[in-house]
């Protein structure tokens, strides 16, 4: 009854569109941020290292070196602080958690790139042989 209640008002505070990114995945977070009487977005890129929890208490961690710092922020995934979250490249791995990231510098640290077909790609070559 009680657990009924509850899913019932976290389907009202989800995002549709936060669901489509991925751990390795090259990303901009756009993140309001109020500063006195202003409020202005601010973005964050770097790479998902984590994604952990479901529904309304997700979270995912994005890392990004700054002036030879690692730094790592962790954001609600459906915040209505998070404006969006735009993929920018998306890294082909193995793991859910990429934790090992944070031993890494420079080329030890790149991930490489997941391609990505377009449907139709080769059959629109073939037609113009």
């Amino acid at each position: 009854m009680a657990t009924d209640a509850i899913a019932v008002v976290e389907a009202s505070l989800l995002k549709r569109d936060r669901t489509s990114f991925a751990p390795g995945d090259s990303v901009r977070v756009h993140v309001k941020v109020i500063e006195g009487e202003k409020e202005r977005v601010q973005i964050f890129e770097g790479i998902v290292i984590r994604k952990r929890g479901e529904g309304a208490r997700a979270t995912f961690t994005v890392r990004r070196v700054s002036y030879g710092v690692g730094v790592e922020r962790t954001f609600p995934l459906h915040s209505p602080r998070v404006e969006r979250v735009q993929v920018m490249k998306s890294g082909h791995v193995r793991r859910s958690k990429l934790y090992y990231l944070r031993e890494r510098t420079g080329k030890a640290a790149r991930l490489r790139e997941k391609r990505q077909s377009v449907p139709g790609t080769a059959a629109a070559a073939e037609s113009n042989e």
